[in-house]
C-alpha cells in the first residue's frame, strides 16, 4: 500500500513538474522564433541575466502572464552568452522585455518591474 501511494505521488509530482516545465519560457532559437513569426503569434522576448536584480523581479511577473496567457509565446534570450540575438534585437541591456505580433516589433521597455506595465506591454501583442 505504501509503495503504490508512493507511486501515485512521484506520478502527480512528475505530472505537476511537467506541466511547469511547459509553462517555462523557452530558450531563444531564431528557427522557431521565425515560425512563430510567420504564424502571427504574440511572442515575449525576454533578455535576463541570472545576475541581474532587476530581471529577478521581472520574472515571476513574466511567468504569471505566461500561464495566463497560454497563446503567448516566450523566448528567454541570455544577456551573457547570445550576443548575435542582442544585436540582431539592437538590445543594450539585460532585462529588456520585446513584444512581437507576428513579424511587428509592437512594443518593448527595459528595466520595468511594474506588473501593470508589463502586462500593458504584452497587451500590445494579444
Amino acid at each position: 500500500m505504501l509503495l503504490k501511494s508512493l507511486k501515485t505521488l512521484i506520478a502527480s509530482a512528475f505530472l505537476v513538474g511537467g506541466a511547469l516545465v511547459a509553462q517555462a519560457a523557452q530558450p531563444f532559437d531564431t528557427s522557431a522564433f521565425q515560425q512563430a513569426q510567420a504564424a502571427g503569434k504574440s511572442i515575449l522576448v525576454d533578455v535576463t541575466a541570472p545576475w541581474c536584480p532587476t530581471c529577478k523581479q521581472q520574472r515571476p511577473i513574466v511567468q504569471e502572464i505566461e500561464k495566463s496567457t497560454p497563446n503567448l509565446v516566450v523566448y528567454e534570450v541570455d544577456f551573457d552568452n547570445a550576443k548575435d540575438v542582442l544585436k540582431r534585437f539592437r538590445v543594450q541591456n539585460q532585462s529588456t522585455l520585446i513584444v512581437f505580433k507576428g513579424a511587428n516589433e509592437v512594443g518593448r521597455s527595459a528595466g520595468d518591474t511594474n506588473p501593470a506595465s508589463i502586462r500593458a506591454l504584452v497587451s500590445k501583442g494579444l
